[in-house]
């Protein structure tokens, strides 16, 4: 299962899992940018365009990969984003909410549905996305920093919960993702200094293989030349 998989991340996520064989569980909150990203019906993937804020709609999309797969093994919990602007004595409660909803909320509402599954199958692999500069506090980027700072703390906390159920949990640190819209954002920098989607969704799979049965909680900066 790909939260956020109609993304520039998701879809370098689900190409990379789609090259290793697995069936794939697609979420997204717009379905036509689902369609647009993965045109045509194919038995190895299905799409579940939902809102990952209502929790009944991602408990609807596991039991149909259930019934369609039979279990869920891996959820890569891309879904999130970004704000930044403000002083965090400016902070709007719109803004702080918008950023802790995105980034923590998405993932609380997607490991409810899903661990106990993996619990049940005393086995599987949830890889979170924290992001590098939530490693200190940077200046107007309060909001984002705190979310992103929940995100590698509860993958932390999860991992000490889950590691004796044959559940691995880590989470990945990416720098700037060289995006178009990034590009589009930065127009002065190298976007050869960043990390692009390909390299890590590879990271990605790496920690959802059995290779990595070993690592257990850990938040792994994926920086490009940064």
């Amino acid at each position: 299962m790909i939260t956020g998989a109609a993304g520039n991340l998701g879809r370098a996520t689900a190409n990379a899992f789609d090259r290793a064989g697995a069936n794939l569980v697609l979420v997204d909150l717009n379905a036509d940018a689902l369609d647009a990203a993965y045109p045509g019906d194919e038995g190895q993937r299905i799409k579940c365009p939902l809102n990952l804020l209502a929790p009944d709609e991602i408990e609807a999309a596991v039991v149909e990969a259930k019934v369609s797969f039979g279990r869920i093994d891996i959820l890569a919990a891309i879904a999130g984003g970004f704000h930044m602007g403000e002083s965090v004595h400016s902070l709007p409660s719109d803004k702080w909410d918008l950023m802790m909803d995105l980034n923590a909320r998405t993932l609380l509402n997607s490991i409810a549905a899903v661990v106990p599954t993996m619990i049940e199958n005393s086995s599987g692999k949830i890889v979170t996305i924290g992001a590098n500069a939530a490693r200190e506090g940077i200046a107007n980027m309060g909001a984002y920093i705190a979310a992103k700072s929940a995100v590698l703390r509860l993958t932390e906390t999860m991992s000490s919960e889950l590691r004796g159920n044959g559940v691995n949990v880590n989470c990945v640190m990416p720098s700037i993702i060289d995006t178009p819209e990034n590009r589009r954002a930065l127009p002065a920098a190298d976007p050869n200094d960043w990390v692009s989607p390909e390299k890590l969704a590879n990271v990605i799979l790496f920690l959802c293989s059995e290779d990595s049965s070993a690592v257990h909680g850990a938040c792994i900066p994926v920086v490009g030349l940064c």
